[in-house]
């Protein structure tokens, strides 16, 4: 009987994925968010936002950040209330090409979907004009957009043909 001896293990090369870290929007984000979010409007992935929309709405943004603080990636969560309801629209969801596939849009959709536990929502939506594979992966359906919240579902721009998907949470 012959015994190899153990192959030390290497230690973890710098490009294994490691979790982006996820946090609200700071003072200062809003100009980093209309960059990164103009090219996906430009491609018509994004509906055309105003810059100003980013520094009024800092306060919904979740954003995903690099190793190099850089931000690689955001979401909005507005909170709609009424019609007996309590639900949440994700919107303006976009990550660097060059992040993509590599778990910066999973780690804003889970800090989404606690955040919206969190505030208790019942329910958290967003309209895609992609296939919406992530949001699948993460329990959204597609549903009519008149189960959505009113506002927002009327504020769809129909030429964009969306596709609306919900999670109950």
């Amino acid at each position: 009987m012959t015994t190899a001896a153990p192959r030390p293990v290497p230690p973890p090369s710098p490009s294994c994925r490691r979790e982006p870290r996820v946090r609200a929007v700071g003072a200062g984000d809003a100009v980093a968010l209309a960059e990164l979010s103009r090219p996906f409007a430009r491609s018509g992935a994004l509906r055309e936002r105003p810059d100003s929309l980013y520094a009024a709405r800092a306060a919904e943004f979740l954003v995903a950040l690099g190793s190099d603080g850089r931000i690689e990636g955001c979401v909005g969560l507005r909170v709609y209330e009424g019609e007996g309801a309590h639900a949440g629209v994700l919107y303006n969801f976009c990550v660097a090409g060059h992040r993509q596939g590599r778990g910066v849009g999973g780690a804003l959709l889970r800090t989404a979907l606690a955040l919206g536990r969190a505030q208790a929502l019942g329910a958290l939506f967003t309209a895609t004009t992609g296939d919406g594979r992530l949001f699948r992966r993460y329990g959204f359906v597609p549903v009519a957009d008149r189960h959505a919240p009113r506002a927002w579902a009327e504020s769809l721009d129909p030429r964009r043909d969306a596709l609306v998907l919900a999670r109950a949470l």
